[in-house]
């Protein structure tokens, strides 16, 4: 298509033509910089692009870079500016610039995943599911002038987060520069983006009066873990309703009330597991608006269906950088994680190409994300050197269905074996550990010996 080099790569990394088609497509440096220029409040553009920070950080990210430093130093006769100069600016970048990129980046790449057919079935059918969650930040080094005289582990921010079980995209984020904020302070923020028909599935931690108020009037609708200071009064004892996988599933009406006397009645559904959960709890009670005609069990089902932004996070962890202990400023922290947001979402538009080649069940269940990233880490960069930059371009001016046809083929060029999971059996139980104060240390090679022996 584009000479001998580009086939090769086509025929040998088809993954890694995707995502940088993908990104000449979506996040191309004219559609950041406009991004930027549009949201920026304080921040200005004097000698360093933002689309240059951008795609330092995302080779970071994605580990084609172990560091910013590093990637900076591989490019810094193209930059044209101090590594001073470059840090200063990320870490001064603003949350909103960094949250509007993840919200454009889901925009963006929807229509993409709905114009090959890639969506996986919706978990409620006539609803759009919408899965939040919090993320606290892990602690970063003590860098910071103001951190070298405490031994305490720095927080650099925390966020809310958006998932789209159904297009497997993290469509919205809520980012804190603050670590020690709760995440219930920062629902107010979300409320204004609930649209009429949403269904929103939270944790425990997010159900308040004002937040459940707040949706029932925009029309839309949750399914909430309930919280032990949550104000309620049954209107009727439980009746059971049936079993699910590993729970009985019971129902009752009750009734809350917020601190002006507004009532709202609702479904409280109980689901009693046969084995408890980490805590230790054996009932698990759900609050829902949702009409009758979406019964209990389903209800309690979607619930459960909570778990895939938590494995969405942990791939964030696993497969991408998206925590950089380094980063200490708040700014920096959160625009590193904002940007492995939006790797997650390009990732997602190749798992959604795959799926409409290979079968969803295939993708689903055999593609290790873990394998797409590193191939995308250890091929990318050389891509980018071997193919000079005009020659993406034409991703940007293809049509939509010629984009997703092309994405299609691309699929369809993938060898399925190179991502293969393995999935590790059942954990055993950790045996007891025995410390002598004495023998602090032991030598691997004689206790394999003795084994043998």
């Amino acid at each position: 298509m584009l000479g001998k080099i580009f086939e090769r790569f086509v025929e040998k990394s088809p993954v890694s033509v995707m995502a940088r088609g993908l990104l000449e497509r979506v996040l191309n440096p004219k559609t950041l910089n406009e991004v930027f220029e549009r949201v920026a409040d304080r921040q200005y553009t004097r000698d360093l692009l933002f689309s240059v920070v951008f795609d330092l950080m995302s080779q970071v990210v994605c580990g084609s870079h172990k560091s910013l430093h590093a990637a900076y130093q591989a490019s810094a006769q193209e930059i044209g500016v101090s590594v001073t100069s470059l840090y200063n600016k990320v870490n001064g970048i603003e949350t909103a610039i960094s949250a509007s990129l993840v919200r454009y980046s889901a925009d963006a790449v929807t229509p993409i995943i709905e114009e090959m057919g890639g969506a996986l079935p919706p978990l409620l059918p006539g609803y759009r599911v919408k899965i939040l969650d919090g993320n606290c930040l892990e602690a970063t080094e003590h860098r910071i002038r103001e951190l070298r005289g405490t031994a305490a582990g720095p927080l650099p921010g925390k966020s809310l987060v958006v998932l789209d079980p159904s297009l497997k995209l993290m469509v919205d984020v809520f980012p804190c520069e603050d670590g020690y904020t709760q995440e219930r302070a920062l629902l107010e923020q979300v409320l204004p983006t609930v649209q009429a028909g949403d269904c929103w599935i939270e944790d425990r931690n997010f159900c308040t009066l004002k937040f459940l108020f707040g949706v029932v009037k925009r029309d839309a609708y949750f399914v909430v873990r309930q919280h032990q200071n949550m104000p309620w009064e049954p209107l009727e004892r439980f009746k059971k309703v049936g079993r699910i996988d590993g729970a009985t599933v019971s129902e009752q009406p009750i009734v809350v009330r917020d601190h002006e006397g507004n009532e709202l009645r609702l479904r409280r559904i109980r689901i009693r597991l046969d084995k408890p959960t980490r805590d230790g709890d054996r009932d698990v009670f759900v609050l829902t608006n949702l009409p009758k005609k979406v019964n209990a069990k389903k209800i309690a089902t979607l619930y459960r269906n909570r778990w895939k932004i938590e494995t969405a996070f942990q791939e964030l962890t696993q497969h991408l950088n998206s925590e950089i202990n380094t980063l200490g400023y708040p700014k920096a922290a959160l625009f590193a994680f904002c940007t492995a947001l939006i790797a997650y979402n390009v990732m997602s538009v190749i798992m959604a190409a795959l799926r409409c080649v290979h079968g969803a069940d295939v993708a689903e269940q055999e593609v290790s994300g873990y394998y797409v990233a590193d191939e995308l880490s250890g091929v990318y960069q050389g891509m980018m050197i071997a193919i000079p930059e005009k020659h993406w371009q034409i991703f940007g001016r293809m049509e939509p269905r010629e984009f997703a046809d092309t994405l299609r083929v691309l699929a369809s060029k993938v060898n399925l074996g190179r991502f293969k999971k393995h999935p590790r059996g059942p954990k055993k139980p950790q045996p007891k550990r025995t410390y002598d104060k004495n023998h602090p240390h032991v030598s691997t090679f004689r206790l394999i010996a003795a084994r043998k022996s």
